[in-house]
């Protein structure tokens, strides 16, 4: 089963309902959006939305934790919608749920009646909206918070003149055109929602921090007395409708229609609005569908070879499916990630139709797709260009197909919000980027491939072969280097040589806490002196603690040659952290052997750096090649931000490892397989596993019995005996070579093999000294007084703790207003971290939920720490002091 978090990842609309929440509800003018849920929610919707339309975005938060969560967040919605109004005195507040709060059936319709029995002052008008992450996807949610808003305002049903006009997501360009048109043909409209100012407006020195334009809620009380709604949706549910509520509960007609996306449906939107205005097509539209049907003749001729893919939500790829039909150009895969069985029956017909005129072979028409199938559809049916999301940018760049970057969201360019689809002008420009699209492949390739076979000289190509050839002789030269110096270190390294194993001593250095596989026959855990398996330390360390204590090592052990990276999780899974160490370490000894384990699944992406960094011996933990086999070995792989569960993870991991294997191997690096033997699952297929690694160029194998660890999936699994793994060692022997002597060390195994001197040297980096601490004081950002749960830059108070000797001692409250010495000084104009800097100006660590880079620099350069967590106080300042005091602590030694 699919977790949530995949469907998010990797489905084009996929993302959660309060995405298409906070999108619908920035049309709406003075409306603050708040998140009932985790801080996180709001942080992930920010992020997308800001990134598509380049303005600054503000979604506030109930910032649940665990209390909350267990006990119902009412204190923690009711304390921030009385903040949302202190700090930006919005007129509407949508009130969306996520899937926490939906989890532990939050009613907000209920909360926002007790806000209004407590506050009844108040003239917010609160919009509960219930919308689920894990129940629908931004489609469903953007629908659904425009049906709560006129469901939640009282109705003028005294009839009007008004055309009601609402819209599915599309671009602030798109409702710039949608009101001229209107304009244009003299309606007097209601448009819902209206983000074609508030989501793309213009330069200001003012930072309004609420939508200063849009649909008011004044105008949306007039809608239940409106002459009509014409609704631009093709598949929203009935629940959703906004224009099926007015017309059931105040007999409004509803026109429901497409988008005007195409010939076609914008014919069909300009005739509407002529019948509810009474009025003709202006003559401007004339024009442009004039010239909008000469650009279809003058490109008909390049769309026959486009074979086009179109995925994203149901609307937009239907109309662009119609469009691009139209123009001659065939949709081989239509793919909506939302759940529409409407869409395929809609579109059948006329795409075989076409699909057949134009030879094109089988189309694809699908619901509920994610990217991997997409990814299958594109190479299976031979599709040259695409139009979607920009989350289609990494098979564009993996296969070369190029991608049309349209509707939500778009993270690598700039001007989502202001692409041009609708109407006359706008299916002009989309239809002439397919056609672009399709030139630029034949100018690009077509015409080189003739010059490249009828014309280009053999001199020239005689040149390239011999450049070709001065290369290939230099990376033989190199790759002979290499080899040979991994040759020699071979010899010294204790693990790849058994003569060696009782002459020089290895330093494992536990810097690696994150895993990105889960094996079912491992439970790593810290502070396990007495186990010595792999995944098992005393203590995890930084790079800098980590070159201290090789420091330290080195100058007591004079065999030390190998410092070997293996956990205790995955060492390609911190390598941020194995990056530093190993450059700390060379700079220091460069005569050191750098030895690495893995288990594989990021090889293929840090093989190179590996080998630049130095390490010349690399060891894959790789237990099968068949991936069903693979599959009972593990639990879940985490690859790219995806999990993946079963074969198709285990494809994944096998590629992955087998490719890095290769890469490594090709390049000199000696590359170690280790193998457990699990009995009943893969004890026969290990002999393939040698077989194929040999092939690959690995230099040595490592067959290992399983270590049975309480509390993982294998800790009942019966054992192979030491006679069953010699026999197969030796039978695997004709294949590769052996490895006979291995100890199966802790991830913090210090000296020879079978001599582990590990917890001589593991007196931990923060342990406390005779010495008496000088005591430390911290401010903390908090609105419990029991947690840190605040942004630092909203915090009108800060409570100041002391830590001496590991214990947290509550001193004071500190108000932000008492540290301003009064109007002259502390006016309004005066910078916000002045103010708040002022107040912590003495302490040693500031604490808070979350903190903006620019002050947390600021507070670097003042000499004052900053941690951003969510735990009790108490416990936050403890770890906070000894951080403070651990990075002391190692400084003086990298000093010394």
């Amino acid at each position: 089963m699919k977790s949530n978090y995949v469907n998010l990842t990797v489905n084009p609309c996929k993302m959660c309902m309060p995405m298409g929440v906070c999108n619908a509800l920035y049309g709406i003018k003075g409306c603050m959006t708040i998140l009932h849920g985790s801080q996180g929610c709001s942080t992930y919707i920010r992020r997308h939305m800001a990134t598509h339309y380049n303005e600054p975005i503000d979604i506030a938060s109930s910032s649940l934790t665990e209390e909350g969560t267990v006990y119902g967040g009412e204190n923690n919605l009711i304390k921030g919608i009385e903040n949302l109004i202190k700090l930006y005195n919005p007129e509407v507040i949508g009130i969306a749920t996520t899937c926490l709060a939906e989890t532990i059936g939050e009613d907000v319709d209920r909360l926002s009646k007790i806000f209004y029995e407590k506050h009844p002052e108040t003239k917010v008008k609160l919009i509960p909206i219930k919308s689920p992450g894990y129940g629908g996807t931004q489609y469903g949610g953007y629908f659904t918070a425009l049906r709560a808003v006129v469901e939640n305002v009282e109705m003028d049903i005294k009839p009007n003149e008004k055309i009601n006009i609402v819209t599915g997501p599309i671009s602030s360009a798109d409702t710039r055109e949608l009101k001229e048109i209107l304009s244009d043909f003299e309606i007097d409209y209601i448009l819902l929602p209206d983000i074609s100012e508030s989501l793309d407006g213009g330069h200001s020195k003012n930072y309004n921090r609420l939508p200063s334009s849009g649909t008011t809620i004044e105008e949306v009380k007039y809608m239940g007395g409106a002459k009509a709604t014409i609704e631009l949706s093709t598949f929203i549910k009935e629940e959703y409708s906004v224009g099926s509520y007015l017309e059931e509960a105040y007999g409004v007609k509803n026109y429901r229609i497409n988008i005007p996306r195409g010939l076609r449906e914008t014919d069909k939107f300009l005739k509407v609005l002529c019948e509810v205005s009474g009025r003709p097509i202006p003559e401007k539209y004339k024009k442009q569908r004039g010239r909008y049907l000469d650009a279809m003749i003058d490109s008909h001729k390049y769309n026959a070879e486009a074979r086009i893919a179109i995925f994203g939500e149901p609307d937009f790829v239907y109309s662009v499916a119609r469009l691009a039909i139209e123009n001659g150009v065939v949709p081989v895969l239509i793919a909506s990630g939302d759940a529409c069985k409407k869409l395929e029956p809609s579109l059948r017909e006329e795409v075989d139709e076409l699909a057949k005129l134009m030879f094109a072979g089988e189309c694809i028409i699908t619901d509920e797709a994610d990217f991997k199938g997409i990814e299958k559809y594109v190479l299976d049916l031979k599709v040259n260009v695409m139009i979607g999301s920009s989350d289609g940018r990494r098979i564009e760049e993996k296969h070369k197909v190029p991608l049309i970057r349209m509707a939500f969201p778009i993270h690598d360019r700039i001007g989502g919000q202001r692409i041009l689809s609708i109407g006359y002008e706008g299916s002009l420009n989309l239809s002439d980027q397919i056609t672009n699209v399709m030139l630029a492949k034949t100018e690009s390739t077509f015409r080189e491939n003739l010059y490249n076979e009828y014309y280009k000289e053999e001199s020239i190509m005689s040149e390239i072969t011999i450049k070709e050839k001065m290369i290939e002789e230099s990376n033989i030269e190199i790759k002979a280097s290499v080899r040979e110096e991994v040759e020699e270190k071979t010899k010294t390294h204790p693990c790849f040589s058994c003569d060696s194993a009782h002459k020089y001593a290895r330093m494992h250095l536990p810097i690696a806490p994150k895993c990105n596989v889960s094996c079912n026959y491992c439970l790593r855990k810290f502070d396990c002196v007495n186990e010595s398996r792999p995944g098992v330390t005393t203590e995890v360390l930084s790079a800098e603690e980590a070159f201290v204590k090789y420091k330290l090592v080195k100058s007591k052990m004079d065999n030390l040659k190998v410092v070997g990276i293996a956990g205790p999780g995955d060492a390609l899974a911190n390598f941020d952290e194995v990056r530093k160490t190993l450059k700390l370490i060379k700079e220091y000894d460069n005569e050191v052997t750098f030895c690495l384990s893995t288990n594989g699944l990021m090889l293929p992406f840090y093989a190179q750096e590996l080998i630049d960094l130095g390490v010349t011996h690399v060891t894959v933990t790789m237990n099968a090649i068949d991936p069903k086999i693979t599959a009972k070995v593990y639990k879940f792989i985490d690859y790219l931000g995806v999990t993946y569960t079963g074969v198709e993870g285990t494809q994944i991991l096998l590629n992955n490892q087998l490719s890095g294997i290769k890469y490594l191997a090709d390049r000199g690096i000696m590359v170690k397989v280790n193998i457990v033997m699990l009995k009943g699952i893969n004890d026969h297929h290990i002999e393939e596993v040698t077989k194929k690694v040999k092939e690959l160029g690995a230099g040595i194998t490592n067959i290992m019995q399983m270590i049975p660890v309480k509390g993982s999936v294998f800790e009942n699994m019966p054992l192979t005996s030491n006679k069953e793994i010699m026999d197969l060692r030796k039978k695997c022997e004709i294949n590769i070579k052996q490895m006979y002597h291995c100890k199966q060390c802790r991830a913090d195994a210090i000296g020879l093999l079978g001599d582990d001197k590990s917890q001589e040297f593991n007196k931990p980096m923060n342990q406390s000294t005779t010495k008496e601490e000088k005591p430390l004081k911290f401010a903390i950002a908090s609105k419990s007084g029991i947690g840190v749960d605040m942004h630092f830059g909203h915090a009108s108070e800060f409570y100041i703790y002391e830590c001496k000797n590991g214990e947290a001692k509550y001193i004071e409250k500190r108000d932000v207003d008492k540290y301003c010495n009064g109007i002259d000084v502390c006016d309004e104009e005066e910078d916000k971290f002045a103010k708040l800097s002022k107040v912590v100006s003495d302490c040693d660590g500031v604490l808070s939920l979350r903190m903006g880079d620019d002050p947390k620099k600021k507070f670097k350069d003042m000499g004052i720490e900053v941690f951003m967590t969510c735990e009790t106080i108490e416990t936050a300042v403890v770890k906070a002091a000894e951080s403070i005091l651990k990075g002391t602590e190692v400084k003086e030694m990298l000093r010394a």
